[in-house]
Parts: C-alpha cells; sequence; structure tokens
C-alpha cells in the first residue's frame, strides 16, 4: 500500500453543506441537478462535489500551504453555488445532523459504491443522515504517520467537542452534543481508528479487510482519524460540519497546528504520546455525550481536565506553530467558540424558545452560514430567531421533543 507524497503540513479541506428547502427547512433531495449544472462550469467542477445522499453538496479544497487558501476556495464554492440554488428556493447550511429531517425519507445518490453500502448495511446505511467537516494535512515521511496518528489520539475529543453540532435527530432532542458521531459508528468501519505500531502492520489490517471483502480499498477505511495513502495525509473526520466557515477553518487551523506539533517533536527524535485505545474509546463517548461539558482523559496515566482548560492552554502551545504556518487567526477562533458556546449549544438555545420551534433552529444554521461566523442566538437580529425565555421548558430536555409544524 503506497503513501503518496505529500509536501508537509499542506491541507486540504472537505466540507459538506445541507440543501434547505426555503419553504419548509425541511432537506431537498436536489443534489443530482445541482452537481448537473455545475459540472458544466471547469472550475466548479473541481470544487463542488456530490456526496452519499442527495441532501447534500460537498465542497473540496484544492491542497494549500495555508488555511486562507482552503476558506478562500470555499467562500468561491458557496457564491459558485448559489445562482444555482436560489432559483429553486433553496438554502445553503450545515450542522452535524438536520433538526428534523426524517431519515426515511432521504434518497441515496445512485451510484453502485452507495448503493453497495446501504445493501450491506441495511438499517444503519439508511441512517446516514449525517455531515461532516474533513481536513487532510501533508506527512512529509511515511514513517511518521503512525506515531502522529497516535499522537492525535490524545486530543481528537477535545475537537469533537469543540466542534459537535448535532444534538437532534429526526426531531428529537438526543441529550447528546455530536448524535452524529453514535450514529456514523454503527458503520463496520467506521468510529475510533485502530493504532498500529508498523507500517506492515496496517498493511496487514488492510490485506485482510480486502481479502474477506470488508472494503475494496482504503477510502472505505472510515476511522474519525486515518491515513489518506492516496494523498500522502492524515485525515481528521472526527468534526461535525460547522455551521459556518469560521469554525470551519479553525478546525482546519486546529488539525494542522496539532500534525505540524507532533511532526517537529518525532524530528526531535521525542517519542510522542499515546492512549490505551479504551481510553481514546471512552474520551470520544464523552465528547459525543456531554460536549464542552466533557472530562476528558489526558494521558496514559488516566489524569483528567474538563475539555475547554486542555483547549485554552492547545491554543497556547500552538501558537507559535500557528505563526510559522500563517493561521494564527483562525486558531484564535476558538476563544471565540469557547466564549458564545459551541454549536451544539448554540442550536440548542436557538430552539428554546415557547413553542421550542423547529423551523428557527433551521432559521439560525443558515443565519450562521450568511455570516460566515458564529451568531448569538439571542441577538441574531434573525427574523424568527428571538431571545430565550429562561421561565419556559428547556431545550436540554433529553426526552424534549421539537414539535412538527406539519409532516414533510
Amino acid at each position: 500500500m503506497n503513501f503518496a507524497k505529500s509536501p508537509r503540513s499542506t491541507v486540504g479541506i472537505e466540507w459538506e453543506l445541507q440543501l434547505i428547502d426555503k419553504d419548509s427547512n425541511d432537506l431537498r433531495q436536489a443534489a443530482d441537478h445541482i452537481l448537473e449544472v455545475a459540472r458544466q462550469r471547469e472550475k466548479e467542477s473541481t470544487i463542488i462535489h456530490g456526496e452519499m445522499m442527495l441532501n447534500t453538496i460537498e465542497l473540496v479544497t484544492h491542497p494549500h500551504e495555508n488555511i486562507a487558501g482552503c476558506t478562500d476556495d470555499l467562500k468561491w464554492g458557496i457564491d459558485a453555488l448559489q445562482p444555482i440554488v436560489e432559483p429553486m428556493r433553496i438554502a445553503l447550511a450545515s450542522s452535524g445532523t438536520h433538526p428534523f429531517a426524517n431519515p426515511v425519507y432521504q434518497r441515496v445518490t445512485d451510484s453502485e459504491r452507495y448503493a453497495e453500502l446501504v445493501n450491506r448495511t441495511r438499517y444503519w446505511g439508511r441512517q446516514m443522515l449525517v455531515f461532516g467537516t474533513h481536513v487532510h494535512v501533508g506527512i512529509d515521511d511515511r514513517a511518521k504517520v503512525l506515531p502522529i496518528l497516535r499522537a492525535v489520539l490524545t486530543r481528537f475529543a477535545h475537537l469533537q467537542a469543540l466542534t459537535a453540532s448535532s444534538p437532534f435527530w429526526n426531531g428529537k432532542n438526543t441529550g447528546y452534543a455530536d448524535n452524529r458521531a453514535m450514529v456514523f459508528q454503527q458503520l463496520p468501519t467506521a468510529g475510533a481508528p485502530r493504532q498500529f505500531d508498523k507500517w506492515e502492520d496496517l498493511q496487514s489490517y488492510y490485506e485482510d479487510m480486502v481479502k474477506t471483502g470488508v472494503i475494496s480499498n482504503f477510502d472505505e477505511v472510515r476511522w474519525d482519524v486515518r491515513p489518506s495513502p492516496k494523498f500522502g495525509t492524515i485525515e481528521f473526520r472526527v468534526c461535525d460540519a460547522a455551521t459556518n466557515i469560521a469554525e470551519v477553518g479553525m478546525v482546519a487551523a486546529l488539525s494542522q497546528c496539532l500534525v505540524e506539533y507532533f511532526s517537529r517533536k518525532l524530528d526531535d527524535g521525542e517519542t510522542l504520546p499515546t492512549l490505551q485505545p479504551w481510553f481514546v474509546d471512552e474520551n470520544k463517548w464523552r465528547a459525543a455525550r456531554y460536549g464542552m461539558d466533557a472530562i476528558l482523559i489526558l494521558d496514559a496515566e488516566g489524569n483528567e481536565e474538563p475539555v475547554a482548560d486542555t483547549l485554552v492552554r492547545m491554543v497556547d502551545e500552538l501558537t507559535p506553530i500557528a505563526e510559522d504556518l500563517g493561521c494564527v487567526d483562525e486558531l484564535n477562533v476558538v476563544h471565540t467558540v469557547l466564549e458564545m458556546e459551541a454549536p451544539y449549544r448554540r442550536l440548542l438555545r436557538a430552539g428554546a424558545y415557547y413553542n421550542k420551534s423547529r423551523e428557527a433552529i433551521v432559521d439560525f444554521m443558515i443565519a450562521e452560514m450568511e455570516a460566515g461566523r458564529p451568531l448569538d442566538p439571542d441577538n441574531s437580529g434573525k427574523q424568527g430567531i428571538a431571545a430565550v425565555d429562561e421561565n419556559t421548558a428547556s431545550a436540554y430536555d433529553p426526552d424534549g421533543v421539537v414539535p412538527e409544524k406539519e409532516q414533510p
């Protein structure tokens, strides 16, 4: 299994967007038409892509040395989509899950790959109504891939908690900050990655999986963090889809800086930190369940710390690297999110009205997409997004149901 040559710490981003029907705020199955139009234009066809579901458009950047180059690609992609989707009365928005869309009504893209996935995984394959932000970071030496991957697992759940944006599922408040993680890990090759000491061990795993028909190529290994041999990168897949482009840049900056941080330690002859697989699994679950209230396991000795405290220290430690990589502004968005609250909390607040309006949650998602940054639901100025009445029932109620206006 070859590992492609990739310039060190270059970065690329994949951002999955929801197609929102402006009249119902539900998802629209319109990706096939949008892609048909986009493919007629050369530049659009390199950035605008389809995904498993017809309610999804994925923006894929070119590789760049800095985050700004990637976010420029994403902004260009959004601008290119607008004249296509506006006449269709479709708005672009995103989050880890849609607040109330019913998985039963979603259509899968007509491709042999996706048809086989659904046929094999049946019920759980049909539940894959999830959206993510993926970041590729270039690795200059294959020998670094597995040590950096293992080291990243000491902090990947912190990124998961910070970016959690999927508290809702099929109109229900799940009580999880990141319900996408709980759904996606039902696929047989998804979830927390397996840890290997040598490349030959990863090669043996790959050969076993292909021989037994579990996968046909390494792209079908859908771990939260994985090597991407085709591109010569480590790919971060743990994060929910960001609700705005500023937080996309934040995710990319954290990913890029973490990889470069550990790469420099290897250059200096240091041994990188690791975490036992059972601690990795526990951190993933805690981040999914509690989000920014999680207390995560820091090291192999089992020391723990509130996730926000670790994130603040991470930003301080990574700032010199961010200065070298040119992504200080993107990295500092972490402080903004900590101040304004993580996206799952903003979405819950946006729906915490006297009637817990599910349409208001989607309105807020659209507002953040248009603003390009996190907003305060109490002061967003968006019509239909009012201040939270603290005397009403809380949207944090784990058994709460976001009421329907009408059946889709």
